[in-house]
């Protein structure tokens, strides 16, 4: 039946690999059980309800992309967009998160709309095919930035922004998470080379595992002031009547003091980094997947679409910012990842998060950064499919690349890639592999950058 369902013989894959890869995405991904209810919490939320909310928001925005469009795609709570929920709307705005959360949920019925017309398969299709290989290696080199800071092998630093943990000076803390994702990227990569099944999953559990014995050995030492905690998992359930202190919520949204002008600010900065930091991972993780037809479009993109509309409408509802595509599903993919089994998988994970949340948020950083680290490398391999020989093509690509882990964003990296190719091949006399959408984003990235 599952065969039947999700046409594994025909995507080369089987029911062991697929549940493989998606509880290793899971993994990769629970980091937001931890960090969503802590950041919107910051806008007046109650973490307990934010944290059901996101687990229902991801449920349903995954399992709709498995039945819908059979991706291995998982879905939750955005990272950036939650942090302009809360701290820019809700902060320095000063806006009620029942405003912001009303926003989500217009911008997401405004995608549903979208993704029932040709809009944003438009947008997906017009994009140029050297740029998708830069979209694919720049998302390699921004899930591996994250995941070196996940493992403090990166550290901030006031005169170059960032350097190399010092491991001596916060051992117990920095240093030895440090240490602990290098042994377990080892391990990653090693078992990968040999072929073994699960090696990116098994990574992450020896990390962790590792990382117990030295918490229990004195070395690794619980400093939750700044971050540090025991990595041991807790026992307990949730409070699940939380969910009614958020649940429905944007419908009791006070508009009194809001300007029309102000709100579709809010609305429309939502909207568009959404909609380009989605466009964005589908590129990115369906061409290392290989799942790009001849003409380098991605079959099935409209129920895509449709099933990250749904869920980001439904995570409003629920009481959690904008939901998207994540693109930490690079690392099922780079597991084995093929068909939307496994996103059923990471979804019914999401799901039993809710009952036994603290297990899962005990997860550390420095035990899924080997993954993100590792599934970096094996994306930035698209680089090798671009043609050098036309800088053209070629420059925006690589400024593209380039931007997504420099400035933080996806979707500022597709802006810089777009209006670089349009500026460079008009200048060059290339007209003529100018679409007119493009030239419509590009003047839209321009327009974001001047009022946005």
């Amino acid at each position: 039946m599952l065969n039947k369902l999700f046409k594994l013989e025909e995507n080369h894959t089987n029911v062991k690999t697929e549940v493989l890869a998606g509880i290793t995405t899971f993994m990769t991904m629970a980091y937001i059980l931890a960090v969503n209810p802590t950041m919107l919490s910051a806008a007046g939320m109650d973490a307990t309800a934010v944290l059901i909310a996101t687990c229902l928001a991801a449920f349903v925005g995954t399992l709709a992309m498995a039945l819908l469009a059979n991706y291995p795609f998982a879905l939750a709570p955005g990272m950036g967009l939650n942090a302009y929920f809360a701290y820019t709307v809700c902060g320095n705005m000063g806006y009620d998160w029942r405003v912001a959360l009303m926003a989500v949920f217009i911008e997401g019925i405004i995608f549903v709309v979208l993704s029932l017309t040709n809009v944003r398969e438009a947008i997906f299709n017009a994009i140029p095919s050297t740029l998708k290989k830069g979209v694919s290696a720049g998302i390699g080199l921004f899930i591996a930035f994250i995941g070196l800071q996940g493992a403090h092998i990166v550290v901030a630093n006031s005169s170059t922004l960032v350097s190399y943990v010092n491991f001596t000076e916060n051992w117990h803390t920095e240093g030895i998470c440090a240490l602990l994702a290098l042994i377990g990227l080892l391990i990653t990569v090693v078992l990968y080379i040999k072929g073994i099944k699960g090696s990116i999953l098994i990574g992450i559990i020896a990390t962790w595992v590792l990382g117990m014995i030295c918490q229990a050995a004195g070395i690794y030492q619980v400093d939750a002031e700044s971050g540090f905690y025991s990595l041991y998992p807790a026992l307990g359930m949730t409070d699940f009547t939380a969910i009614g202190k958020t649940f429905g919520q944007c419908f009791a949204a006070d508009f009194d003091g809001v300007g029309i002008f102000n709100f579709i600010v809010v609305l429309f900065s939502f909207l568009f980094v959404d909609i380009f930091d989605t466009i964005g991972t589908l590129i990115g993780v369906s061409s290392k997947a290989g799942m790009l037809d001849e003409k380098e479009k991605l079959p099935r993109i409209k129920p895509a679409l449709l099933a990250d509309a749904i869920a980001t409408t439904a995570g409003a509802v629920f009481g959690t910012s904008t939901t998207t595509t994540f693109v930490e599903s690079s690392a099922g993919v780079g597991a084995g990842a093929r068909t939307g089994l496994s996103s059923v998988v990471t979804g019914f994970l999401f799901l039993l998060a809710i009952f036994f949340a603290p297990i899962f948020t005990a997860i550390p950083g420095f035990a899924t950064a080997p993954a993100l680290i590792f599934v970096g490398f094996l994306m930035i391999s698209a680089i090798l499919q671009i043609d050098f020989s036309d800088l053209t093509e070629a420059v925006p690509a690589y400024l593209c690349l380039l931007a997504m882990p420099m400035v933080y964003s996806i979707s500022e990296g597709i802006a810089i890639g777009v209006i670089s190719y349009v500026l460079i091949n008009l200048i060059c006399g290339k007209r003529k592999k100018i679409t007119p959408l493009m030239y419509v984003l590009a003047v839209l990235f321009v327009c974001k950058y001047i009022f946005l």
